[in-house]
């Protein structure tokens, strides 16, 4: 039974990751699929410049594996697994200090450690009151609510959402020094993961800027990707 739960677990940290690596497995489904289409009508297929912004989203989303380099910090909401005992499972916030309260050997110095390295604490510990004990951690919710901006922007990178407020995908290439000379801002895409799927959602920022359609100002979420590709022009 150990055995066939350890295998579970590791599928489940994998998950993670894969989720992650989706988007750009999805945004290379549509470029081709539109490239088939493009053949049907009689239109170019996709062209070297659609493979390079698949690729660069590609990039984008590599730089978007919290599960497994991710190092806690205070704030963060996790939740803990013991495999066997159903009592011990909970969600806790870490400490300002950096301590999660975990049932039975109380306050843990969890905070910069990763998760691996959390549940190996943790599963030092409780050794004293089980045999070969089956710990694992997941981040349930990031107090470092980041978002990513990336490709044609002049400061590309990671960027907080500020505390009890929002940020848009207008406010947040502002935040990024703005749009470059060659940026395609008709094509600026957000990356996100809703309920476990990758999802792309297309940002017309003309209408927004030009037309006032403030609406289209998507609100992003934590671990959003907002990916600026070169203009076609």
């Amino acid at each position: 039974m150990g055995a066939i739960w350890r295998l579970a677990y590791n599928q489940r940290r994998r998950a993670g990751g894969q989720i992650l690596k989706s988007f750009a497995v999805l945004f290379a489904a549509s470029v081709a699929l539109a490239g088939c289409a493009g053949e049907r009508r009689g239109r170019a297929a996709r062209t070297p410049a659609d493979a390079d912004e698949a690729s660069a989203i590609a990039r984008a989303v590599g730089k978007l594996e919290p599960q497994r380099d991710y190092r806690i910090s205070a704030g963060d909401l996790i939740a803990i697994t013991v495999y066997g005992d159903s009592e011990l499972t909970r969600k806790m916030r870490v400490s300002h200090n950096g301590t999660a309260s975990i049932p039975l050997i109380g306050p843990v110095a969890v905070g910069g450690l990763t998760l691996i390295g959390a549940e190996a604490v943790i599963n030092e510990k409780l050794t004293k009151f089980y045999v070969d004990p089956h710990v694992s951690l997941f981040i349930e919710e990031y107090a470092n609510r980041q978002v990513f901006v990336l490709g044609e922007v002049n400061k590309p990178g990671s960027y907080t959402i500020p505390s009890e407020s929002r940020m848009t995908v207008l406010e947040a290439v502002s935040n990024a020094g703005g749009f470059t000379p060659v940026a395609g801002q008709d094509r600026t895409r957000v990356l996100r993961s809703v309920n476990g799927k990758s999802t792309i959602v297309q940002i017309d920022v003309p209408a927004i800027t030009r037309n006032g359609e403030k609406d289209k100002d998507l609100v992003l979420q934590p671990n959003d990707v907002v990916y600026v590709p070169q203009s076609l022009f």
